[in-house]
């Protein structure tokens, strides 16, 4: 906010000092839609630190035994308030560390998912009792991409699969290790589905090159971004 605020103040300073009714109006809207944007950006931060402070006390409730962590949002970096709206999921990456002054973050590493449904941003705020949590560390986190992996490809082996997947990365057209694809992904259309049964909670769907998890609990269906999904993936399996 303060860097907006900035702006709007560089913007008065550098306008000329006379102008006439139609500029006057002109330089009017302008500030007008400066403070517009500025609202935007002030919502959305005021949603990311409920989010944040949501998510930590779903753990704190629901996870004693993580006593020291870092919890960081992916999902409201750059967005605009009609964007975070139609959200789907909200993705955390969690990481313990040992209490220290200036501490590094070493310890294990865990993904919180929070798929929302209709209705989560109403004219009141944010309902987070329409968000479900799952905590995923790096052996769940691997059991489902090699779920996904073999529903969007023709691969079935479950040990080449992970194989590939802590080697490589995740993209838009499969898995690639180093500059190789070496497990591409269907090429689908938009009506075409590739459905498998992953737990009691979800089904994997794979379409158009997505990740879409339908909860059989509210029978909805919802998209983790391919961007989100890359950076999870890359947040697990990095070494540093």
């Amino acid at each position: 906010m303060k860097r907006f605020f900035l702006i709007i103040a560089v913007v008065i300073l550098l306008l000329p000092k006379q102008v006439n009714s139609q500029d006057d109006a002109a330089i009017g809207a302008a500030v007008g839609a400066l403070v517009a944007i500025g609202v935007g950006v002030a919502a959305v931060e005021q949603m990311k630190e409920r989010a944040e402070l949501t998510a930590t006390e779903w753990l704190l409730a629901n996870r004693p035994e993580i006593t020291s962590f870092s919890l960081k949002t992916i999902d409201f970096n750059g967005k605009k308030l009609k964007d975070m709206s139609s959200a789907s999921v909200i993705t955390f990456k969690i990481q313990g560390f040992e209490p220290a002054d200036d501490p590094e973050l070493d310890g294990k590493k865990s993904v919180l998912l929070g798929f929302t449904s209709q209705g989560w941003i109403n004219e009141y705020g944010i309902d987070f009792t329409k968000v479900r949590w799952f905590l995923i560390d790096k052996p769940e986190w691997t059991k489902m991409m090699t779920s996904y992996v073999k529903v969007a490809s023709k691969e079935t082996e479950d040990a080449y699969v992970q194989d590939n997947l802590s080697k490589g990365k995740i993209v838009n057209k499969g898995v690639k290790v180093k500059s190789k694809l070496t497990i591409p992904f269907y090429k689908l259309s938009g009506d075409l589905y590739v459905v498998t049964d992953y737990s009691n909670d979800m089904k994997f769907v794979y379409n158009e090159r997505s990740l879409g998890i339908f909860l059989k609990d509210t029978q909805d269906l919802v998209q983790i971004k391919r961007g989100s999904l890359i950076e999870l993936h890359e947040f697990f399996y990095d070494e540093n």
